[in-house]
């Protein structure tokens, strides 16, 4: 049974039963030369296509005895729409998933403040434990696990007992490991946020966008520029530094050079320990700037590497897009068989 449906379509020989009567009219309306439809259209046609044969087939139709019977061989054009175009039609697209949430700024907040907090009592309960140079327990407390944490090391403060040496490779290995993960999340999430604010405020505006704008902002691709990125991430880096250069200056009464030296050894987490913070003001301030500054670094070191990444992959592309495309090379991108190889939609 099946293969002779297939032989009826393969062979031309073969007395074919005659079509129905609505056809005709169709397929004479189809080889009228029309108008090219513009891409958005092509969906309507087909839907309106289809009503037309539903109308037409109908009892009265094929019941008029006027109406004359012919074979007519049909083929189906391969520059067609598919179905994919209905289906985009019918189905909207899938919004882009949010992989951050407001949640995870609340939980890095908590979490760091009952990490910090443990640390600090800890450390109260064996501050005898604890060799350096002393102010304030609970200001000793805090910026020794923030020292800790960020992984930089001054050696100011060192555990002087097992149980002190054992608190400290937990507090390490928890911070480095958990913490930290979450502090770089709430990091991007709210790098995130701030250029989903860019890009719709040039959404919003975009009779008055120019060349700085579109310097700053791709909105074809809709992300901000991975030069600006860098920029930025660089620019936080100098202030920080800057003010750690200000704040040693004038609180721990270091030389220039040695506020200088001081400052770029801690927000590059060097920490070689011969220049630290000894005063309470001093110590009070660290543990707010080395956290900031830590963060600061780790992310414009990221942005940098992405710069080169992206920049290589230009390069790539130039280079293979200015090669000339073989015969075979030509059919392996005709992903859908339609004769023709476009660029991909953004």
């Amino acid at each position: 049974m099946e293969n002779d449906q297939l032989l009826s379509y393969l062979s031309p020989r073969k007395n074919l039963r005659p079509p129905p009567v609505f056809l005709p009219s169709i397929v004479e309306s189809l080889n009228s030369p029309k108008p090219p439809l513009p891409p958005s259209s092509s969906s309507d046609t087909i839907l309106n296509l289809q009503e037309s044969l539903l109308l037409q087939n109908s009892p009265a139709t094929r019941s008029d005895p006027n109406l004359t019977w012919r074979k007519i061989n049909l083929h189906r054009c391969k520059t067609a729409p598919a179905m994919a175009v209905l289906m985009d039609a019918i189905n909207p697209s899938i919004p882009k998933p949010k992989f951050g949430s407001e949640s995870i700024v609340r939980q890095a907040c908590i979490l760091l403040i009952l990490y910090l907090s443990l640390g600090v009592v800890i450390y109260w309960f064996n501050r005898h434990h604890f060799i350096g140079p002393k102010t304030n327990p609970i200001v000793d407390a805090l910026y020794f696990c923030i020292v800790t944490m960020c992984t930089i090391g001054f050696g100011d403060i060192t555990p002087d007992s097992n149980a002190t040496k054992l608190f400290s490779i937990l507090f390490v290995l928890v911070g480095f490991g958990f913490i930290d993960i979450l502090l770089s999340g709430m990091v991007s999430y709210v790098l995130d946020l701030q250029e989903n604010y860019l890009l719709k405020t040039v959404q919003h505006d975009g009779d008055k966008r120019d060349l700085a704008t579109s310097y700053i902002i791709d909105v074809k691709k809709g992300r901000m520029r991975i030069r600006l990125k860098v920029g930025l991430a660089l620019g936080v880096v100098v202030l920080c530094i800057g003010i750690g250069v200000g704040v040693m200056h004038f609180v721990e009464h270091l030389e220039w050079l040695d506020s200088f030296y001081l400052s770029v050894m801690s927000v590059t987490t060097v920490g070689y320990g011969d220049r630290a913070f000894k005063t309470m003001p001093g110590r009070l301030f660290a543990a707010i700037w080395l956290l900031v500054s830590t963060l600061a670094v780790a992310r414009a070191f990221l942005y940098l590497a992405e710069a080169r990444v992206d920049k290589r992959h230009r390069r790539m592309a130039k280079w293979v897009l200015g090669q000339d495309m073989t015969v075979s090379q030509f059919l392996a991108a005709d992903i859908d068989n339609n004769g023709y190889v476009r660029y991909a939609s953004p």
